[in-house]
């Protein structure tokens, strides 16, 4: 039986070669390779943090796609749209930035070591702009598939607010959980500034206290399917997948294992 040709979305937090602080960059680099070469359609997703060279990686902007402005407590915040090669593929690369929230020469913490007391807002604008700049592309995926702890809130957003628009009408969404070693909070606060008055309370509890393990608990609660990149990472979301298609990523057969995890999905 002839495999149908699906259109999958990438959101990650980091991509090789443009960003490198953990597995996740070398696997967000290598799957949607192995999907595209079996003629899938593949689109990718990731903040333009400003440890990325935009020279070096030959940045330049997509005017047609920037000029969206993201609220975050009445905040408006300008949304700008860059894209990038891969090197060596036919991929693109969009990347979602904004002078407040990606221009430091930092990740996630400061020179000491402290998380950014903004990464809440950060998260916020990067999954909201996820979802405008796919409205604005006009592009229908088929799958949704989020990376990390800075996608969470992209599962709870297309169930609610984006559940009635077009282009995402038929997705289905995969989030990928993996153990990272961080006791930080985007705080109490996160989930209140991320329902933007129009989430219903029920949907926002698993979120719990805006820790990184509890917004990985609410993502999931609110996917498709589940990936786990290891042992420590199935161990914290363990008693909320039930119900749920949950796959084990490991480094060999890995286009083999995602085409049939996506098969699975669809049907």
């Amino acid at each position: 039986m002839e495999v149908k040709k699906k259109r999958v979305l990438f959101v990650s937090s980091e991509m090789s070669p443009f960003l490198e602080t953990s597995p996740l960059a070398t696997i967000t680099r290598m799957l949607p390779q192995a999907l595209q070469e079996q003629e899938n359609e593949i689109r990718i997703l990731v903040p333009r943090f400003g440890v990325i060279n935009e020279r070096r990686n030959r940045l330049h902007e997509v005017v047609r796609l920037s000029g969206i402005n993201i609220s975050i407590d009445d905040n408006d915040n300008p949304l700008v749209i860059k894209v990038a090669s891969v090197p060596n593929t036919k991929m693109q690369v969009y990347f979602l930035d904004n002078e407040d929230f990606f221009h430091r020469k930092a990740v996630f913490n400061d020179d000491d070591g402290k998380f950014f007391d903004d990464n809440d807002e950060r998260t916020i604008f990067f999954c909201k702009g996820v979802m405008e700049t796919v409205k604005k592309l006009g592009w229908a995926p088929d799958i949704i598939h989020c990376q990390g702890w800075m996608t969470s809130l992209i599962p709870l957003y297309l169930k609610t607010i984006y559940k009635n628009e077009p282009v995402f009408s038929n997705a289905k969404i995969v989030y990928s959980v993996y153990h990272e070693a961080c006791n930080d909070s985007l705080g109490a606060d996160f989930m209140r500034k991320a329902s933007m008055n129009s989430i219903d309370d029920s949907c926002l509890e698993c979120f719990g206290n805006g820790s990184v393990n509890q917004v990985n608990i609410g993502a999931v609660k609110h996917s498709d399917a589940i990936v786990t990149g290891c042992d420590e990472a199935h161990k914290s979301v363990e008693d909320f997948l039930e119900g749920k298609l949950v796959m084990r990523h490991t480094d060999e057969n890995i286009q083999e294992d995602y085409v049939s995890f996506y098969e699975k999905l669809m049907s």
